[in-house]
């Protein structure tokens, strides 16, 4: 399979104000349509939803170690063009984003070289923005 289809992925927010503006304005993505439980936005070409819930006591936080790191799970993200990845790391460090890990380089001068960040919305919903410095690398080991 060489082409890629878009995805469409719904997530739980538990405040759908904060998390719409924290979606179309901190990270700048169009939205879509809506109502008043949820709103569609294009992630990048491909369908993000977010879906009123309201909050569980029961959720706690996982995490695995990677490289030293406490990568949250679940998440979500996208694989951006190199170049782009930068500026929007650039971009999210100007708007103040708490980063659960910093943008970062996996990997430098190997086989699968990626560049990664990881922050949390507002609801507390994991997102990882990742790009490989050759695309064509993106499942090599």
């Amino acid at each position: 399979m060489n082409t890629l289809s878009p995805f469409h992925l719904a997530i739980p927010v538990d405040n759908l104000k904060l998390a719409r503006d924290f979606y179309s304005t901190v990270l700048e993505l169009k939205e879509g349509r809506s109502s008043d439980h949820w709103v569609d936005f294009n992630f990048f070409g491909h369908q993000l939803v977010i879906h009123y819930k309201s909050v569980s006591q029961s959720t706690v936080p996982h995490h695995n170690a990677v490289d030293g790191k406490e990568v949250p799970v679940p998440h979500f993200g996208i694989i951006l063009d190199w170049d782009i990845w930068h500026q929007f790391a650039a971009m999210l460090s100007k708007k103040n984003i708490q980063f659960v890990i910093e943008p970062y380089i996996r990997f430098k001068g190997e086989i699968g070289e990626q560049a990664t960040m990881f922050f949390y919305d507002p609801s507390g919903n994991a997102l990882e923005f990742k790009s490989f410095r050759d695309m064509s690398q993106i499942f090599e080991k």
